[in-house]
């Protein structure tokens, strides 16, 4: 039976096999590969990845694909919202030695950071220095979100290959003084590296989406600079918050607040500042008593 896209999970199901192929390529999955690809849907990238992978692990929504996916005995399926999902647990148990997965070893209320929710899951886990490589055609809906909850594990994964909308492609690697840069180019240029690979248009898709799309590749920094993500996220937050204001009206009141004394430039607008500014006064907010 065919499957109707559910405009809720924002589907568009990728049908162009010369687009998959493309992404395929620029991915480059080799067999021992620890590879997760996300909403996988009806799998138009999941048996490409499978011909060249020994095994893949999916995250899906939709329990109706859910059902489909778990036919195939090579797939490992997380049956959840990816918003909930642990990468370092699911690392940890992917890379456990020993056993596989089952799916119900890998719902989401089994992905907890405690001693106690590691032990539930069964596995006997590794120091294992394998990485996730994490690939997907992200829900145009909730891109920035997941983008955004991938931070929290950048530790364990190797790279990203996403295919987002095109518009959210150009602000994750614009640089400074564009109409693009913003929060979302300095929180995501902290931590990795990016290219714009390629776009893909509408007719790629069923049912076509209203805007063009872009495949992006992300990297993980290897020494990225130490900084507090929590202060990081608020100081761009509020600078991005008015962006025609100088920042004197808004982010200078915020570090005034917290008793700031530095030299920083309040006589600019937000996106006018580098994201190696941005991270240098993170730094040195950390070092301020609270």
């Amino acid at each position: 039976m065919r499957h109707i896209a559910r405009k809720r999970f924002g589907q568009h199901f990728l049908v162009d096999q010369g687009v998959i192929e493309q992404i395929v390529e620029a991915i480059s999955p080799q067999p021992e590969d620890c590879m997760v690809e996300i909403g996988p849907g009806m799998g138009a990238m999941t048996l490409p990845l499978l011909k060249r992978l020994k095994n893949l692990c999916v995250v899906e929504l939709d329990k109706d694909l859910v059902r489909t996916l778990e036919l195939n005995p090579r797939l490992k399926v997380v049956s959840a919202d990816v918003l909930t999902v642990s990468f370092d647990q699911l690392a940890s148990e992917l890379t456990a030695q020993n056993k596989t997965p089952s799916i119900n070893d890998l719902q989401k209320n089994d992905f907890k950071n405690s001693d106690e929710g590691l032990s539930q899951s069964g596995f006997v886990l590794t120091n294992s220095n394998v990485r996730l490589r994490v690939v997907g055609n992200l829900p145009y809906n909730i891109s920035t979100p997941v983008l955004f909850h991938l931070l929290n594990f950048v530790n364990v994964v190797e790279d990203q290959h996403f295919m987002l909308q095109k518009e959210v492609v150009a602000r994750m690697v614009a640089t400074p003084s564009t109409s693009e840069y913003g929060r979302l180019s300095v929180m995501l240029q902290w931590r990795y590296q990016m290219d714009s690979l390629f776009d893909v248009e509408p007719d790629a898709f069923d049912p076509p989406p209203r805007v063009r799309s872009a495949v992006v590749k992300m990297i993980p920094r290897t020494n990225p600079p130490e900084l507090e993500f929590e202060v990081l996220q608020s100081l761009v937050q509020v600078a991005f918050s008015q962006r025609r204001k100088l920042l004197r009206h808004t982010l200078g009141r915020w570090l005034e607040e917290r008793q700031y004394q530095g030299s920083f430039d309040e006589k600019r607008r937000a996106e006018e500042v580098g994201v190696d500014e941005y991270i240098a006064l993170a730094q040195e907010l950390k070092k301020i008593a609270p």
